[in-house]
């Protein structure tokens, strides 16, 4: 099979973070299943890895070596065949992925080992031996495949039903769906081979050899990453995956009833990142050039700098929740961007990291195979290294240091990024320049407790205004009517009634069953 990546990547350590990548000079298959085993387990959610045979290392940066070693051309048919009863003896079974690659002259094999379903997995500390070995459970430890044993191997069983949500199977999803323009962009970019079977293969054994199946044979289902990428709607499976824009010329807590709403932007995740950047970057993107009269130099800066936008943009749809019904809202004011998802930071990271706003380091990614593929396509850098980014940016550009905000719950994860403090109000002339934007139909005249809501629930998603809204039309109304009225999911109605009712805005009066709700203030 070819590889959904191109093979000078792997053997560049481009793309694909160096501790996914394990370089072998020859065939050892007692060692190079250890590794087998330990990236299937994906202990750290990393996405699973890559085992290059024929390819040795200098032993000081751990970089291929070119040209490389090689495998004799004689050799891999027989290695592929004793794969075979090698993958037999990993319990659950489990089988990686091969490809026969050309490389300096020569033929390396990569065996590709994506992050299994069923792990935790074990296997014999030498399968050839012919008598049964001991069997163990392998885990990456930086570079090295080492035995789980003590805390480590309690974590790792525990993670057998825990599935992130892009890799798991969606029967919804069917092969109609997929569109294939998308998908033979996307491995051009990549500079896969398998664009080129494209259009002599069937699609349905495209997706296989990308691992884009999960399940028994008789029950194939497309995993929900499949639709994220390649399909150009999307939300037909994950309810408003877009990304909603909203100006507030004299800002949200100065006057919230000014406000103009730009138009939502669909399509595929990768497609709503470049349209959404592309958007902001026409819009809000702008250099300026001050000359002091004290220094013959001039200053040069950005209204926002684009890379601090582009992160926060990728982050917020490779981190959202897509079981949760919320949009990405970006919210234009005078004094910044902010750009907001469902789904908040892992609990992993500490309030005191969170409120640092330097580097957030999660140990589990709630869409690991998404964050793959948009590194692939270089939407996203490193793991951990987006927050330290927008600093850097933010700080070489002269403008304040961003801010995150999340709750306690960590229903959702919102970034503020500052504008330059001598730009000006750069949106006071946005309407004349986007021809989508309208006036909001929100009522001028704001209650009390609106205005309380505000000020006091500056961490509170748009779906706050909304919920006090229709309990205003109707005190009677139940969670789940206020979902369908809104159109989002009764967990996301219920989490913000609790945020609502533990800042004192609305009550609950009676029972859950004839009982109503009231408004405070």
């Amino acid at each position: 099979m070819a590889l959904a990546i191109n093979i000078n990547d792997l053997l560049n350590k481009q793309k694909i973070e160096s501790n996914r990548i394990e370089f072998k000079k020859g065939w050892n298959p007692a060692s190079i299943y250890h590794s087998v085993c330990a990236f299937a387990n994906d202990f750290d959610d990393l996405g699973g890895g890559y085992i290059v045979v024929g390819v040795d290392t200098d032993d000081a940066t751990g970089v291929a070596i070119r040209p490389v070693e090689g495998i004799p051309t004689e050799k891999i048919d027989g290695i592929l065949q004793d794969m075979v009863g090698y993958n037999n003896k990993i319990s659950p079974y489990y089988m990686p992925r091969t490809s026969v690659e050309e490389v300096d002259g020569k033929s390396v094999l990569v065996i590709w080992c994506p992050a299994g379903i069923n792990r935790p997995y074990s296997v014999p500390e030498n399968v050839t031996a012919k008598s049964m070995t001991k069997e163990y459970f392998y885990v990456r430890s930086g570079t090295s495949s080492i035995i789980a044993k003590g805390e480590v191997l309690d974590e790792l069983r525990e993670l057998a039903s825990r599935v992130p949500f892009d890799e798991r199977g969606n029967p919804d999803i069917h092969l109609e769906d997929i569109s294939t323009l998308l998908l033979r962009e996307y491995l051009v970019k990549v500079g896969s081979k398998l664009a080129s079977d494209i259009n002599t293969k069937p699609l349905k054994e495209i997706l296989e050899q990308m691992d884009l199946y999960v399940g028994p044979k008789e029950n194939r289902m497309l995993r929900n990453v499949a639709a994220m990428m390649f399909c150009e709607n999307p939300s037909k499976f994950f309810k408003r995956t877009q990304v909603e824009i909203v100006y507030f010329p004299e800002g949200r807590l100065n006057n919230p009833s000014n406000l103009y709403e730009g138009a939502f932007i669909t399509g595929s995740v990768p497609q709503i990142i470049d349209r959404t950047l592309e958007y902001l970057k026409r819009m809000l993107v702008m250099q300026s050039i001050i000359k002091p009269n004290d220094d013959y130099r001039s200053r040069k800066f950005y209204t926002y700098p684009y890379q601090a936008l582009e992160e926060s943009v990728t982050n917020s749809l490779y981190h959202r929740d897509y079981q949760e019904w919320e949009p990405v809202v970006i919210t234009v004011e005078p004094d910044g961007i902010t750009i907001q998802n469902v789904g908040g930071p892992d609990r992993s990271i500490s309030a005191a990291d969170i409120s640092r706003c330097d580097i957030l380091v999660s140990r589990r990614y709630r869409n690991r195979r998404l964050g793959e593929y948009l590194k692939e396509l270089d939407m996203t850098e490193g793991r951990s290294t987006g927050i330290p980014t927008i600093q850097n940016v933010l700080e070489n550009n002269g403008s304040p240091r961003a801010t995150v905000i999340t709750d306690e719950d960590r229903t959702f994860f919102r970034i503020t990024i500052p504008c330059h403090e001598a730009a000006g109000n750069i949106i006071a002339d946005i309407a004349h320049k986007d021809g989508t934007l309208k006036a909001s139909k929100r009522s001028a005249q704001k209650s009390a407790p609106e205005t309380a809501l505000e000020t006091a629930l500056e961490s509170a998603s748009k779906t706050a205004l909304q919920i006090i809204d229709e309990i205003r039309n109707n005190p009677n109304i139940t969670l789940s009517e206020i979902a369908g009225n809104l159109g989002v999911s009764r967990r996301w109605i219920a989490t913000n009634i609790k945020h609502l009712q533990d800042k004192g805005i609305v009550k609950r009066v009676g029972p859950n069953k004839g009982g109503h709700w009231e408004i405070i203030g």
